[in-house]
């Protein structure tokens, strides 16, 4: 799998950042409001497999089709939009 994410501390922030995410400007979103060090790269987390990712974001991943924006996605760290890339 291959995503990028914007991570936030509240469902609210995640909510209204889904609604102004589109998939060409989702790494300039993550590059203002994320608070994962990803970030800098604009969400970008490269490639990953099965279990190298906690359970509801791998599960989330999975589950949204490449290409498009999962819906708000919480974790420990946090609430996750995730941007299936491959």
């Amino acid at each position: 799998m291959k995503a990028s994410h914007i991570l936030v501390p509240t469902l609210e922030q995640a909510t209204t950042l889904l609604a102004e995410a589109t998939p060409l400007n989702f790494g300039q979103l993550a590059m203002q409001h994320s608070s994962c060090p990803s970030k800098a790269r604009g969400g970008d987390l490269g490639e990953f497999g099965p279990g190298m990712m906690v359970k509801p974001f791998e599960d989330a991943t999975v589950a949204t089709p490449v290409g498009f924006i999962s819906q708000p996605v919480q974790t420990q760290f946090g609430f996750h939009l995730i941007h299936r890339t491959g």
